[in-house]
């Protein structure tokens, strides 16, 4: 049986299973989902961002991280973040579990995320062969800067990137101070 990519796993504040939901469906409602964010960077720590392709249902043009997306259902979140960067980027690396948390935005078209993040970080330095129906363009940033811009020019980030970013520079602070 192939998985439902149109659909996502409805979850509760603990991220247990509730039910699975049409995608578009559960957008329009603004349900709790399932879902992963991969953070991607280079050995300079620089972070890999993109750009949504413009024909995406929503954010289209916005720059974001390396890639998001939702798990199937019975589909463990890291290796959906695997299989999702294979998907988009033509590349696959390991990639640690960094933090999850939830958060809610208002999008464009009328649409909510309200998800239960999993964010995942990994390190990629080789080829990389985006997929046009999903990336406009892509690019390694440094960090600062990347701070910098999401400050004074938010409009051009997606929301969940706005959120997440902070979360993740300092999760990387504490891996760097651990090793």
């Amino acid at each position: 049986m192939s998985p439902d990519k149109n659909s996502v796993v409805l979850v509760d504040e603990n991220d247990r299973s509730i039910a699975s939901l049409g995608k578009m469906e559960a957008h329009e409602l603004g349900l709790l989902h399932r879902a992963f964010s991969v953070f991607i960077f280079n050995s300079q720590g620089k972070m890999l961002i993109h750009q949504r392709a413009k024909s995406k249902y929503h954010c289209g043009g916005l720059w974001t991280n390396a890639c998001c997306s939702h798990p199937y259902l019975f589909e463990d979140p890291e290796n959906a973040a695997k299989r999702r960067l294979q998907e988009e980027f033509g590349f696959s690396c390991e990639v640690t579990k960094a933090f999850s948390f939830i958060y809610k935005a208002e999008l464009d078209n009328g649409l909510t995320e309200h998800e239960f993040d999993h964010v995942f970080i990994g390190n990629y330095e080789g080829n990389i062969t985006p997929n046009q129906e999903e990336i406009e363009d892509y690019k390694y940033v440094d960090c600062e800067f990347l701070a910098f811009e999401i400050m004074h020019f938010p409009e051009k980030y997606t929301p969940w990137f706005r959120i997440a970013l902070p979360k993740v520079l300092e999760s990387i602070k504490k891996i760097e101070i651990a090793a």
